[in-house]
């Protein structure tokens, strides 16, 4: 089976973008990066990946009169790539729906919250603020619509009584480096099926623990 080609965006620095370069460096491992992109010269991820020995690009997106005209620049720059499938890791701009569309369920996102809940920014906090029992994050496919979108994967953490913003964020994260790669994985197997809005992926078994929280002593 052939390496399924990945184009990585970012905006920042790119911390799910090197979760995924380390997990394609594995052997066996069914993906390799052929680019990183961002929308921000200033992106510290750019000089990870760099360091990785991948090849990295600048589509800025203030350099462009307008969405359609930064959407159509970044196309080309994935495309001159050869990239297969678009990883969204910390890419802070919401595409339209014509870049959408020209993907064709070849673009995921990861999103630090169980979708369809806590969508878009703060996640963590208002996670606190509402006394939620648990957080967790969600890789899925793209949609125009904010983090929406078929859920391909979930990893659920519990939220713990002395959490902070901070502290929730970070088990959080660990877990976004978990299931990312694993996403990738499975679409890259072509063990990934989408019907009704649904995925469904051939060769895994539901979970079967029940998560409570809290527990009593």
């Amino acid at each position: 089976m052939s390496e399924l080609s990945l184009a990585i965006l970012i905006s920042g620095r790119g911390s799910n973008m090197q979760a995924l370069v380390e997990a394609c460096a594995e052997p066996g491992f069914p993906a390799r990066v052929a680019t990183v992109i961002s929308n921000r010269s200033d992106a510290a991820g750019l000089a990870t990946a760099a360091s990785h020995g991948i090849a990295t690009a600048v589509v800025d997106h203030k350099g462009f009169a307008d969405r359609e005209t930064f959407e159509l620049a970044l196309d080309t720059a994935i495309d001159e790539s050869g990239a297969e499938l678009v990883c969204l890791a910390g890419f802070m701009r919401l595409l339209g729906a014509d870049f959408v569309d020209r993907r064709d369920n070849r673009l995921i996102n990861i999103h630090p919250s169980l979708l369809p809940a806590y969508k878009g920014l703060d996640t963590h906090e208002r996670v606190l603020a509402d006394g939620a029992r648990f957080a967790g994050c969600t890789v899925h496919f793209v949609r125009p619509a904010m983090d929406a979108g078929p859920i391909i994967v979930q990893a659920a953490v519990p939220v713990l009584a002395d959490d902070t913003a901070e502290s929730l964020a970070a088990r959080v994260l660990a877990q976004e480096h978990r299931i990312y790669p694993l996403a990738v994985r499975w679409i890259a197997e072509d063990r990934v099926s989408l019907y009704d809005n649904r995925v469904s992926v051939a060769g895994a078994a539901a979970a079967v623990e029940t998560l409570i929280n809290p527990i009593s002593s």
